[in-house]
């Protein structure tokens, strides 16, 4: 849709139902967190190798960005949206009986893989606000996905711990995802397919879009802050369950309840950025961040109140970036949201694919210290690119 054109109401309700929606799946990738240290003990393997689980997610759900995203743009979101959710409650039942590591990494991987509906349902919601309510829009989608990305930590915690068996946590989330197969559907809008183009070709046009500066600062922005925000949390839980705390999976797993106070920003970080722009917003964020690896490095190892106050700096730097950088692609152009918004996400999970499997090598050679290191650099180099890119705009700007 043009930016010209007014955008067609949403139905009542529609937002709320697509945040709980997009909730509901991005929990799917992240539900493993706290159980990772039981995997290893049930499944006989090294913490190490247990950590690939987070690596597969984040992995597949990249892939199923790259690939299954692009057909927002053409496809009947009604119809695509049923498949993936009936294919994410397949591959939760397969890794819910899961007898082998290598079966329950294969079944992550395809789960996360289809489990990618948030990022069709954020440009879809775009698509239906006005340009001055769009960061507002954005957040109340962000809010939905990363309270469900905190909040699945919580309760798959919970869950395995006093169900017995982490295998719980997934079967729950596969009747969760199926509810969606039921529901969600009824709140999209009806469009049309607005033009015809081969899968292919629709790839190929990915391509072009890189030659936009504002989407390229966002890239290698968010590749490094996800780089952080995985490395954390795939290490978190083994973390907590070492000698100095020995907490199971639940109490790993009310981390995620504990962050959710930083999330609640997430609609304020939307109106920032409409009124004085991302890179105030972006600002902001990384100084969250660093505070936060801060505490964690130097207090994190003998206080759990640290670690629940420097969850909160992460979790509201990492949804504040993510608002300001998607409120800053968005604005490139309407009819290709979706599309910017598959490169846009493909590179921030590739990031926090790097991100878990460089903190499963740091904490098996540096431990906890050595994982708040790795993380302060990452956002260090994300500032540094935010402040680079500002210099040469002011100079492109003096020059013109």
């Amino acid at each position: 849709m043009p930016d010209g054109q007014t955008p067609t109401a949403p139905k009542r309700g529609a937002i709320p139902i697509m945040a709980i929606a997009c909730g509901v799946m991005v929990g799917n990738i992240y539900l493993c967190q706290p159980l990772l240290g039981e995997i290893a003990i049930d499944l006989g393997v090294p913490q190490r190798m247990a950590a690939w689980v987070a690596v597969a997610t984040q992995v597949g759900y990249a892939l199923g960005i790259m690939l299954l995203v692009p057909l927002a743009d053409v496809a009947d979101p009604k119809r695509l949206l049923r498949i993936l959710f009936a294919l994410t409650s397949a591959g939760l039942i397969v890794a819910a009986c899961a007898p082998e590591l290598h079966i329950l990494i294969a079944a992550s991987l395809f789960l996360s893989l289809t489990t990618v509906v948030p990022q069709m349902l954020i440009p879809l919601a775009t698509s239906l606000a006005t340009p001055t309510s769009r960061g507002r829009v954005v957040g109340s989608l962000m809010t939905g996905l990363v309270m469900g990305i905190l909040l699945s930590r919580t309760v798959s915690g919970i869950v395995a711990q006093y169900a017995d068996t982490w295998r719980a946590s997934y079967a729950l989330a596969a009747l969760c995802t199926a509810a969606l197969f039921l529901f969600v559907p009824n709140f999209l809008p009806d469009r049309p397919v607005a033009h015809k183009i081969s899968y292919f070709r629709l790839l190929a046009s990915l391509l072009p879009l890189f030659r936009h500066r504002p989407l390229l600062l966002s890239l290698g922005m968010n590749f490094l802050i996800f780089g952080a925000f995985f490395a954390f949390w795939a290490t978190l839980a083994f973390h907590l369950g070492s000698p100095a705390f020995g907490l199971g999976p639940a109490a790993a797993g009310l981390f995620g309840l504990w962050g959710a106070p930083g999330t609640l920003l997430a609609p304020v970080a939307g109106r920032l950025s409409d009124r004085w722009g991302s890179s105030v917003v972006n600002a902001a964020a990384f100084a969250s961040l660093l505070s936060s690896f801060l505490i964690a490095g130097t207090l994190g190892s003998v206080s759990l109140i640290a670690i629940v106050v420097a969850v909160n700096l992460l979790d509201f730097g990492v949804q504040s970036g993510q608002v300001a950088n998607q409120t800053r692609i968005f604005a490139i152009g309407a009819e290709i949201r979706g599309r910017l918004n598959t490169i846009y996400m493909t590179v921030t999970f590739s990031g926090g694919a790097v991100g878990a499997l460089a903190g499963s090598y740091i904490w098996s050679v540096g431990g906890w210290s050595g994982i708040c290191t790795l993380c302060s650099v990452l956002v260090v180099l994300a500032a540094t690119l935010l402040a680079v890119s500002s210099l040469l705009g002011r100079a492109a700007n003096a020059q013109a």
